[in-house]
């Protein structure tokens, strides 16, 4: 047995902002995927996959017990299909920020919801906000708390603009010039992030008036400007507003970035070279870069793994 392939996912902007009603612009990332497998000669990864799938079953058995309303699931087939070993066969690095729990939630969905929603039908406003409230409920298995956008994103494949927490929408982004000089990529810190963690820092701060004030008449608003800009396609606004949003961020979020990259972010201000912000909560995992001219970027950068996303 081997399900579809579910992909990461690339949250451009939005991180920590969301939780604030700022616009967030998310996008499939196919370089990575996932998909449920069941082996006859399983590895040592996939009998601890299969261990974690099935505490995964039991907390969806509790949930619908708990929230019939909400999700259905057969969990006949599922607990016939874990007993067989079935597993998560995954490339996507865990702790990064690109979505690993995200895709196996939208795998799970996919083959075990009752009366699912289904990519193919007419996605109404309310279709994408009844699975995003699925899949939260489903995701905070694994960070205690989930906004359901990155199962969402996944399940999709589909770029989203989040609006605000209850206006979400599919959205068309500027096609990909691959012989293009701007690229958006990810540096790979080497360190593993974790989620929980890095949310509990910024619930904390957000006790304090100073840094609340600087989330609404900054970091969002530079936020919700690099997600208009991006897409309409105007680079130009884009750097200039990716730049004042690299700084609040090296300002004001700092614990979320790995100590030895506190340069580097800066430099890349300094020279106009690249700017880099935080993929999903940071702490470690991937940093997401912005360059005008990837080459130059690369260079100055030629010390870090670079991986390219998007160019145009």
């Amino acid at each position: 047995m081997k399900g579809p392939l579910f992909y990461s996912k690339i949250l451009l902007f939005g991180e920590y902002g969301i939780i604030k009603d700022s616009k967030g612009l998310s996008i499939p990332y196919n370089f990575y995927n996932g998909a449920l497998k069941v082996s006859e000669n399983p590895s040592a990864e996939a009998i601890k996959s299969n261990e974690s799938l099935k505490r995964f079953s039991d907390y969806l058995a509790k949930l619908q017990e708990e929230q019939p309303e909400l999700v259905r699931f057969n969990l006949k087939n599922l607990y016939q299909d874990i007993a067989r070993g079935m597993y998560f066969d995954s490339s996507i690095p865990q702790g990064y920020g690109v979505g690993s729990s995200g895709a196996l939630v939208a795998a799970f969905y996919d083959k075990y919801a009752d009366d699912k929603i289904t990519v193919l039908e007419n996605l109404t406003r309310e279709k994408l906000l009844q699975l995003k409230a699925i899949f939260a409920q489903m995701e905070s298995f694994f960070h205690g708390k989930s906004s359901g956008l990155d199962p969402l994103n996944s399940y999709l494949s589909l770029p989203i603009l989040i609006n605000s927490k209850d206006n979400i929408e599919p959205a068309g982004i500027p096609s990909q010039v691959t012989s293009g000089k701007g690229a958006v990529f990810l540096l790979d810190s080497g360190i593993v992030g974790e989620t929980a963690p890095m949310v509990t820092i910024f619930m904390e701060n957000l006790k304090d008036q100073g840094f609340r004030r600087m989330l609404k008449s900054q970091f969002v608003k530079h936020t919700d400007a690099c997600v208009e800009n991006f897409l309409q396609g105007d680079m130009k606004s884009l750097f200039a507003n990716t730049k004042k949003l690299s700084k609040v961020v090296l300002n004001n979020f700092k614990p979320m970035i790995p100590e030895q990259f506190h340069t580097i972010w800066q430099k890349g201000i300094d020279t106009n070279d690249y700017y880099l912000k935080l993929c999903g909560s940071g702490g470690g995992g991937y940093i997401l870069g912005f360059t005008q001219d990837l080459e130059k970027a690369k260079s100055t950068l030629k010390d870090y793994k670079l991986e390219v996303v998007y160019q145009f």
